[in-house]
């Protein structure tokens, strides 16, 4: 039977927490101060090194292009690569949170949302008792071509599913698939773990252009003929489970609960918030024709 609505409290951070890294980009050290908020805030990052401070709420109207990541900006300040921290709120459930960053990028840890999935378990969850409505997907909406596409479709329960499909070709990553129910624990789990992975050409080409100078193959997957260099897999298919990471974060750009299946082969960022950028238009045309 369709899920049709289900509506739950909004949630924050019980404590603060903070995060700190390198930028796989600016190579600066990068401290990352995750603050609770007030019911209906969102997620909004804060440029706390400009003054005076900038503030970019993670909704899709503010992402701009950019190559292998997801970056928000607003006038006066953007800030890079915010796809595994976003992941990481929407896949235990925060709502409401203020992103204090001392800089234009989010540090990249260890290529995973490990570090700050459990920056926001440690500072624990609160409910704010304001009801929250999800986003939920009535009619399929597909994006992309034969050879790259995602597509949402009307859930069968309350929340959000993926299935994706990478494919590389011959190589050592390959064909690679996952289907999962992404609850906080399933995201704990299955997902949070999952690395960013690269070329060794690519990775080259980035050191080239004086990007990812603070970065080792220990802090992400570089991937050689014969694998991982320098490094080892997690799973077997790390690197589909990172894509669904990813998609985490992505969607979570319409600001609210999604509830659908989503189905993806070979998408990425840009994609990705193509689908956000048609469901919220529909989802907001629907909600006028309703109240008019």
């Amino acid at each position: 039977m369709p899920h049709t609505q289900c509506f739950r409290s909004q949630r924050t951070l019980r404590r603060p927490a903070v995060v700190s890294g390198f930028g796989y980009w600016t190579g600066k050290r990068i401290r990352v101060e995750l603050e609770p908020a007030s019911a209906g805030t969102g997620v909004v990052f804060v440029r706390a090194d400009i003054d005076p401070p900038v503030r970019i709420a993670a909704t899709v109207e503010n992402r701009i292009e950019a190559s292998s990541r997801t970056n928000l900006a607003v006038a006066g300040g953007r800030v890079q690569m915010v796809e595994h921290l976003l992941s990481a709120l929407a896949g235990i459930g925060i709502d409401c949170c203020v992103v204090r960053v001392n800089g234009e990028e989010l540090p990249g840890m260890d290529g995973s949302s490990q570090a700050f999935v459990e920056a926001i378990d440690a500072a624990g969850v609160e409910d704010l008792g304001a009801p929250l409505e999800p986003l939920v997907v009535t009619q399929p909406v597909r994006i992309g071509d034969s050879e790259s596409w995602i597509e949402a479709m009307p859930p069968s329960f309350p929340g959000l599913s993926i299935e994706y499909v990478l494919d590389y070709g011959p190589g050592p990553i390959g064909r690679q698939e996952l289907s999962l129910r992404v609850t906080p624990q399933t995201y704990r789990d299955e997902l949070s773990q999952a690395r960013t992975f690269i070329s060794v050409e690519d990775a080259e080409r980035m050191r080239a252009d004086g990007r990812g100078l603070s970065v080792s193959p220990r802090d992400l997957l570089v991937f050689g003929p014969d694998g991982p260099v320098g490094n080892r897999l997690r799973w077997s298919d790390e690197c589909v489970r990172h894509k669904v990471l990813d998609a985490v974060g992505d969607l979570a750009l319409a600001g609210r609960p999604l509830h659908a299946h989503v189905r993806a082969c070979r998408s990425g960022h840009r994609l990705n918030a193509k689908l956000v950028g048609r469901l919220m238009a529909m989802w907001s045309e629907r909600r006028v024709r309703v109240t008019a």
